[in-house]
């Protein structure tokens, strides 16, 4: 087998070890072997980087093992290549299985190419990437914290969210805190409403009449001051990451060109994928790797039903919160492109494949630096209106109908550009030429010749010709 690294490293790394086996090939075509056990400390890591300097190579790689391979990696991609690979790309034959020989077959598929490098980002991004991840979390912590305090006002008899929709609004903190206070009236904790809230004066009073124990205090102000600091930093969160975001503007106004707005989707964006978009070779390759693409399963010629791939969370759950923020818009092309997926397969899939066009809509929009142009929510009418034409014409013709259709005049928006197909005249189907008239007359059945009059009349079912009064009502029928 050729080979195509002649002085290369694989590392089987675990979290106090980092086994690592050097191969140099000879000119002559033999091969050389180096393996040495370093430890994960910094010390020791220098002194790998040492080693493989000494011996000349420019290419280690490595498996992609939880977070254990961040210390390796800060410390040896200076000066050389390091390939990250994903384990279930490169497993060794089963029943052969040591440190050692996992770091020699690592270093051989390296040695032959046979390795294929996972995504890595600058790291600028990967430190953004960190402070936005934090936030997700943060974010996800507040939420817990709210249904805990939900869950401790439900076992004092306090029904308080089963009549205002936010519990910590202003009006909320203020019964909260008459609640830790020790405040036993529920008329004058319903009087603290503000707002449309004081429209429900009777419910509330009936909410807050409760059995509210010692321990339901104290749970209740430690729940709100976690509450508290946990919005204290998110706030203090957003503030670093506008600041690390603040070179890459131009990439956050293109994102922020689609029509919706999302606070922190650009960012969540740009730090998962970055915004040299020639790492990825196209569009499908991104979407696979983010884990928005369709799954494949074909067995003897027969495609069967599969899942997507796991891809990337945090990438994959902010292009479906974008999706979700689409599915309630209206006139535009990804909300059209929604509903039109949503009628056939449901509204889950809808959501996914949405985010799946947002990702391939943004993955162009910053390899070409152009922001995104909107198709209008009538595209797909547009784009098949002939099919979408004689489909009611075939529809009212199956209900008794002779129809003419007659073209109005186009408004004076400017029209889209549609694909070549939508453009071309109908052709006549007897002449095979183009037609000449604007519009429209369907063929008499019996006489197979066009229709005469213009106004759309029911058809009488007897005699297969139009009725004779001008109003809408259905023939006699014939006794």
């Amino acid at each position: 087998m050729q080979v195509e690294y002649e002085r290369c490293a694989g590392i089987d790394l675990h979290k106090k070890t980092a086994v690592t086996t050097v191969m140099i090939t000879h000119p002559d075509g033999t091969l050389e072997e180096h393996t040495r056990t370093f430890s994960t400390m910094t010390s020791d890591l220098l002194a790998l980087d040492d080693w493989l300097r000494a011996h000349e190579v420019q290419i280690v790689a490595m498996e992609a093992t939880g977070i254990y391979w961040h210390p390796v990696f800060n410390i040896l991609e200076a000066g050389r290549e390091v390939i990250l690979v994903n384990p279930q790309h490169m497993k060794a034959v089963p029943g052969r299985k040591t440190d050692v020989k996992d770091s020699q077959w690592i270093a051989d598929l390296l040695r032959h190419g046979l390795l294929s490098a996972s995504f890595i980002p600058p790291a600028p991004i990967r430190e953004l990437r960190d402070v936005t991840r934090y936030r997700k979390n943060l974010v996800q912590e507040r939420a817990q914290e709210i249904n805990r305090l939900q869950k401790v006002l439900e076992t004092a008899n306090i029904k308080l969210a089963s009549v205002a929709s936010d519990v910590l609004g202003k009006s909320g903190r203020d019964m909260l805190a008459c609640i830790i206070a020790g405040e036993q009236d529920a008329h004058a904790m319903a009087e603290l409403a503000r707002g449309r809230l004081r429209a429900k004066l009777p419910d509330l009073q009936l909410a807050l009449e409760g059995r509210v124990q010692p321990h339901h205090q104290f749970l209740l102000q430690r729940i709100l001051s976690h509450i508290d600091f946990l919005e204290q930093s998110i706030e203090q969160v957003q503030q670093e990451i506008d600041k690390r975001l603040f070179p890459y503007q131009e990439a956050v106004t293109l994102i922020q060109s689609l029509p919706f707005q999302l606070q922190t989707g650009a960012a969540t964006v740009i730090a998962e994928i970055g915004v040299d978009m020639s790492r990825f070779p196209s569009d499908a390759h991104l979407a696979s790797w983010a884990g928005v693409c369709p799954g494949n399963h074909e067995s003897a010629g027969k495609r069967k039903r599969s899942k997507t791939t796991d891809g990337n969370p945090y990438l994959r759950s902010v292009l479906c919160e974008m999706a979700w923020v689409i599915s309630h818009m209206k006139d535009n092309y990804l909300s059209a492109f929604y509903h039109r997926i949503a009628r056939r397969r449901g509204k889950k899939r809808a959501i996914l494949a949405v985010a799946h066009k947002i990702l391939i809509v943004i993955y162009h929009m910053l390899k070409t630096n152009k922001p995104y142009e909107e198709l209008g929510g009538d595209y797909f009418d547009r784009l098949e209106a002939a099919q979408i034409e004689r489909r009611a014409v075939q529809r009212l013709e199956q209900l008794g109908y002779d129809v003419t259709l007659t073209a109005l005049p186009l408004p004076d928006k400017t029209e889209k550009q549609l694909p070549d197909k939508t453009t071309k005249q109908p052709a006549d189907k007897a002449t095979k030429k183009p037609a000449a008239k604007t519009t429209k007359q369907p063929a008499d059945k019996a006489t197979k010749k066009p229709a005469a009059k213009t106004t759309k009349k029911p058809a009488d079912k007897a005699t297969k010709k139009p009725a004779e009064k001008a109003t809408k009502k259905p023939a006699q029928e014939v006794a």
